[in-house]
């Protein structure tokens, strides 16, 4: 967020994660047997007890697989807060300190595709259309906030866009298909700001005030997981933070907006911080606290929509405290399995958010997800879980 957010929270937000807890999986089996059994039937319940006492349980289903996780570094000791995930092989992530890395072989190897003078830069999000083409958004006052293209792998980069706003402040974007970009920004001049581009980049125009919704005081986005801004097909959603954890949506392909309320936590320093959608309709969202990174506990920090926002339904926030910044469908490992992450950990859900595994209790921040795989942004390393 802009000058709006408060300075405590700014300072949180960039400050170094410190991870103090090993990860920790905990699975329990609790059985009892009626007293009125025979001995022979207590021995049978008893020996099929002991048989999946290692195999965690969920009431009345069988329980899912568990994914398969991997930890890749990278080098260095950014914080990635961004991932786009174009294949199971190519994947563009994104963060502090200039931070641009790709990936053609899933993971196995990690390259820095660095922008000339920009160590600087905060890239808090990036979207990529193959292992060549790829935009690249750094946030923060005035001119730190930059989009930039390549068409080379990151060999070389053209920057598109400079904010000569002092005021504005651009926190995310998403491109609906190569030409089609979307671009939000922290209320700046009693106005939203919200820039858009129809011909790849080329332009970007800041749509006028009749087709924006008008912003709540110090309105803005989290910039924590690039996932502020998504789309579903050619709706667009855009996720405000504090103070009213807003939902713009667009069913126009970004031309105009209209508002819709969200039942999540919200107040001056906590809103929504990222969105999933897997069509125009079905979504998912987290919140968090952003002055509080490591020991937020709200309860209203998850919730589902079926009718493209209109309506949401508040789920289970995972089991360890922590603001979350972003989440993601995990397209052909389920239709309700998703992936959260945050500054409390990494937790992947079966049921849509009605309960969580917990993968580590470390933080970290960007999420995405493609086939039966996804990529999770930490500092100096990528989590990778396959199902």
């Amino acid at each position: 967020m802009s000058d709006n957010m408060t300075s405590a929270m700014k300072s949180t937000l960039k400050s170094t994660l410190k991870p103090t807890l090993k990860p920790t999986m905990k699975f329990a089996l609790k059985s009892s047997l009626k007293s009125t059994l025979r001995s022979t039937t207590r021995a049978m319940f008893a020996a099929s007890a002991l048989a999946l006492v290692a195999t965690p349980l969920r009431s009345n289903a069988q329980t899912p697989a568990l994914p398969r996780v991997t930890t890749q570094s990278f080098g260095g000791n950014a914080l990635i807060f961004a991932v786009h995930a174009v294949s199971n092989n190519v994947v563009w992530a994104s963060g502090t300190g200039g931070t641009i890395l790709r990936t053609v072989d899933g993971g196995t190897s990690w390259h820095t595709r660095p922008v000339p003078g920009g160590d600087s830069l905060q890239f808090r999000d990036i979207h990529a259309f193959g292992a060549d083409t790829a935009f690249a958004l750094a946030i923060g006052n005035g001119e730190a906030s930059r989009i930039y293209q390549t068409t080379d792998g990151g060999a070389s980069w053209r920057e598109q866009f400079r904010n000569r706003d002092s005021a504005a402040f651009y926190d995310c974007f998403t491109f609906l298909d190569s030409q089609r970009g979307i671009v939000f920004g922290d209320a700046a001049h009693g106005r939203t700001h919200i820039l858009r581009t129809t011909n790849g980049g080329a332009q970007w125009a800041l749509l006028p005030d009749a087709s924006v919704p008008a912003p709540l005081a110090g309105e803005g986005a989290y910039a924590a997981s690039g996932r502020c801004v998504v789309h579903g097909g050619d709706r667009v959603f855009v996720a405000t933070g504090g103070p009213g954890s807003r939902l713009f949506v667009s069913d126009d392909g970004g031309a105009t907006f209209s508002v819709r309320e969200t039942p999540f936590v919200r107040s001056a320093s906590s809103g929504t911080s990222g969105l999933a959608f897997r069509d125009a309709n079905v979504g998912i969202g987290v919140a968090g606290d952003m002055t509080n990174l490591r020991g937020d506990t709200a309860a209203a920090v998850v919730a589902v929509t079926q009718d493209g926002g209109r309506t949401w339904s508040l789920r289970q926030r995972p089991p360890l405290p922590g603001a979350l910044t972003g989440i993601t469908w995990v397209p052909d490992a389920g239709v309700e399995t998703v992936v959260a992450a945050g500054f409390g950990g990494v937790f992947s859900s079966t049921d849509g958010g009605r309960s969580w595994t917990t993968h580590t209790d470390q933080g970290f921040a960007g999420v995405d997800a493609v086939g039966k795989t996804a990529w999770v942004g930490g500092r100096g390393r990528m989590m990778r879980l396959d199902w």
